[in-house]
């Protein structure tokens, strides 16, 4: 016996007993005490294990649950870094094993988050699995590889690490050509509060997919999209918690004088407006910020104070907007009377 042997191995029937996981690295079933050998012998043709990717084993002879694939394929990306390996059975259900540095992602991500436009699990030849990307890994089987050069922080969702909505979106989209497919994906995501279209755009535009005709379409009826369930969010957020009533959808221009700007939202008697901060990040990001900028520095020189809100802040902090927007309105008595200004409709 070597000190790598285990004082007790694990009868073979018990690896799979009730609580226990179902699929296991080779190197896993050695450190129960399961050698090489035993694990080639139980995986011969007609045997009760089978290798369902290289170096992970299922530990029945049937067909692998949807479960058992999502495992098998985390297990594969993660062995060469230690990972997988699930904490014994206390009183209780297990924890979730661990993955460093793998996450699924693509449709299947998707599918998970709840999507109902996606496939189901059971129905995908593939299942995508974000890595880092120097890690040395290939596509096989039912594992397909997606490198990435930085990784989100993975979202836990029955027990399995999943990229966030944004960016399994994006993944998923680099393997789509249809047009009518990938805008039902964006839609659903911003129409079923999963993100908004702005994290969404910043991911497609990370991967280098704006420059795909059929992506820039479905792009831009997202953008639209997204901003029209802002506004109702906006209306939303005044009418439910009570904020005066404001001119909506407005332009500003002095007496005479030089236009200043589009508002959202504008109360006249307190020089408060609201503006939705809808931008898609592009390459261009960092100048239209600065023209955002220079709009709201103008307008608070000219004593309107100016609060910017992103969808994300409607969709998430709801209650927060409104305190801050009721909180520059009872402000404003405190404040020098602004300069007067022509407000018309956009």
């Amino acid at each position: 016996m070597t000190h790598n042997t285990p004082l007790f191995p694990r009868p073979l029937h018990d690896l799979s007993g009730r609580g226990r996981p179902r699929v296991m690295t080779t190197a896993q079933l050695r450190s129960h005490g399961v050698s090489t050998a035993e694990t080639n012998g139980q995986c011969r043709p007609g045997g009760p294990w089978q290798q369902l990717l290289p170096g992970v084993v299922l530990l029945h002879p049937g067909p692998p649950t949807s479960e058992e694939r999502l495992h098998a394929v985390l297990l594969y990306a993660a062995r060469e870094r230690g990972g997988g390996v699930p904490a014994q059975p206390g009183a209780g259900r297990p924890p979730a094993p661990a993955y460093p540095d793998a996450m699924i992602t693509g449709l299947a991500a998707l599918t998970l988050h709840g999507f109902s436009s996606t496939p189901p699990l059971p129905s995908l030849d593939a299942i995508d699995v974000l890595v880092p990307r120097m890690r040395r890994l290939r596509s096989t089987g039912c594992a397909r590889i997606v490198r990435g050069t930085a990784l989100p922080a993975p979202e836990q969702v029955t027990g399995v690490p999943v990229a966030p909505v944004a960016r399994a979106l994006a993944d998923a989209v680099a393997g789509l050509e249809d047009a009518g497919v990938v805008r039902r994906l964006m839609t659903e995501a911003v129409r079923g509060a999963h993100c908004d279209a702005t994290s969404v755009v910043r991911e497609l535009n990370q991967a280098r997919l704006l420059s795909r005709p059929h992506v820039v379409d479905a792009v831009e009826s997202l953008l639209a999209e997204g901003r029209a369930i802002a506004e109702d969010r906006l209306y939303r957020m005044v009418r439910e918690y009570g904020l005066p009533d404001p001119v909506w959808n407005v332009d500003l221009r002095l007496p005479g004088g030089p236009y200043l700007g589009g508002l959202d939202a504008y109360w006249p008697d307190q020089a408060v407006a609201v503006e939705l901060d809808t931008r898609a990040p592009r390459q261009d990001d960092d100048a239209l910020w600065s023209e955002y900028a220079r709009k709201r520095e103008h307008l608070e020189r000219l004593g309107i104070t100016v609060v910017h809100i992103t969808p994300r802040k409607l969709r998430d902090s709801l209650e927060q907007q409104a305190t801050v927007v009721r909180t520059a309105l009872m402000a404003a008595a405190d404040r020098e009377p602004a300069a007067y200004v022509v407000v018309l409709p956009r």
